[in-house]
This record gives C-alpha cells, structure tokens and sequence, in this order.
C-alpha cells in the first residue's frame, strides 16, 4: 500500500508524528501584478527530524516555494513558521544548499565554511568556531584539508560544512548535487542521509530525480503546476538507513513508478 494523502489532507495530519519544526499554510504567490500564480492552496508542516522531498514538472513553483521558506521572497497570501516565528528575511537558522557550490576560490576550505559566522557575528566568532568548522569536515571525509582551496568533489562537501555551521533548524536542498555524474551523485546523497541521521537535522528537498527522492525521504510532496500546488503526499516506508542496494528492491520500484504515474496524471489533465 503507496499510503497517499490528497491534498486537501495535508493540514490535518501533517507533523502528528513529532513536532512540526516548520508550517506552511495557505500560501499563495503571484507575479506580473497578479496575472501569473506560481503557487496557489499550499500548507503543510515538517515534523523536526523529518526528511522531505517536493518533486515536480519544471516551472510548477517549486523554486518559488523554496524561496518564501528560505525568506529571500515574501508569499502573496499565507504564513510561514520556522521554530514558532515568522519567517521575514534572511534568518541565522535556515540553512541553504544550491544546485553549484557557491564558494570563494580566494579563500581555503575551513575560511569559506566559517564565513556565515564572520558575516553575522565577526571574526573573533568566526575563529572560536573553528573547531566545530573542522568536525564537521571530518564528518563530511574532508580532514586534512581545512587549509587548502576548494576545488572539485571538494566544493559540495564543504557547502554542505557551510551550510551546518550555524546550526540551522531546517535545511533547504535546491538540486544540491544534480550537476555531478551519477556515481558521485549517489556517494553525495549517501553522505547527506548520514549527515542528517547524526545531526537530526529536518531537510526539505527540491528534486528532478524520483529516485533521488524515494532514497532519501520520509515523505515525497507531488507538486503540480498552473497554478503550483501540492497534489498528493505519498509516505516513503523504506527502513532507515537506507542503502543504494535499496533501488533494486521491488518496493523501491513500486513506490518510484506510483510517484511517476500521478506526475504523468497531472501533466496530462493539465494540473
């Protein structure tokens, strides 16, 4: 049983597992001085710990939703609760994590992770943080290297050092890995379960790949589009941790083909 949710469900009895660390509800957002609505109807809440992916036809909101929650774009309609307060800008407990590593290429490894804390605190907070910087490279495979400049496979992991060491309530995952090659894709998502199994950390992921998001999540968001809203809620029931040998597995298979099945459905009656 694929134990889906329609949509008009997700407020009930999102987050009865565990608390919600994140709420979503009712957000709409329009552009073009309201002549475009990129979402439309949309709530639901994201129990602490929990893994969530959103998954989607190209341009149906699914960037835009991931920026109100970020604070970078202010909903139309709606509210957004990170840890009991609005969301209103840029905030210390919300980390981020794009599709390209956004480094420095001037500065090392550990100076490009420490550098929201020099942003917000200075560099007396930056230097007193040095040593969380180097446990979280250890626990990342980057010991060795905190004085050395970034480059290669090493840009992702040390975006993902960035992104923890401020401790962030929520991650927010923007296609992190989808511009490297399959087999370093999977060592990365491999290496990012394992991150936010030691750390409890709540992730909410936006991805192309059905089974990038049947691997890591607990709940898997279908989103549709014209205007963008949250079709179904599907429950990933894989045990934890989850392996690569996993996507051989018929569940594993049953649950990427019913997810791509009411993809195709909202694509052909038109959302």
């Amino acid at each position: 049983m694929i134990n889906p949710r329609p949509a008009d469900s997700l407020d009930k009895g999102a987050g009865a597992s565990a608390p919600a660390v994140y709420r979503v509800r009712n957000l709409r957002k329009t552009f073009a001085r309201h002549s475009v609505t990129a979402l439309e109807n949309t709530s639901f809440d994201l129990p602490r710990g929990s893994f969530t992916a959103v998954i989607g036809a190209s341009g149906c909101g699914k960037s835009t939703l991931l920026k109100i929650m970020a604070g970078l774009v202010s909903p139309s309609e709606g509210s957004v609760m990170l840890a009991g307060k609005p969301v209103l800008g840029t905030r210390s407990d919300i980390g981020m994590m794009f599709q390209h590593a956004v480094l420095l290429p001037w500065k090392t490894t550990i100076e490009n992770i420490l550098m929201p804390i020099e942003i917000q605190r200075g560099k007396s907070a930056a230097k007193a943080k040095r040593a969380d910087a180097e446990a979280l490279m250890d626990l990342v495979g980057l010991k060795g290297f905190e004085d050395a400049y970034p480059s290669g496979g090493m840009q992702q992991r040390a975006s993902i050092c960035r992104m923890l060491i401020t401790e962030p309530e929520i991650l927010l995952l923007d296609e992190p890995f989808s511009a490297l090659d399959e087999l370093v894709r999977e060592h990365m998502n491999m290496e990012l379960q394992r991150i936010c199994l030691a750390r409890q950390a709540t992730a909410f992921l936006i991805t192309h790949s059905i089974p990038e998001a049947v691997l890591l999540s607990d709940t898997i968001f279908v989103m549709g589009s014209r205007p963008g809203r949250i079709l179904e809620e599907v429950k990933i029931d894989l045990p934890r941790p989850r392996t690569l040998d996993m996507m051989l597995e018929p569940r594993f298979a049953e649950l990427v083909a019913y997810i791509r099945n009411r993809l195709d459905l909202g694509v052909n009656h038109g959302n």
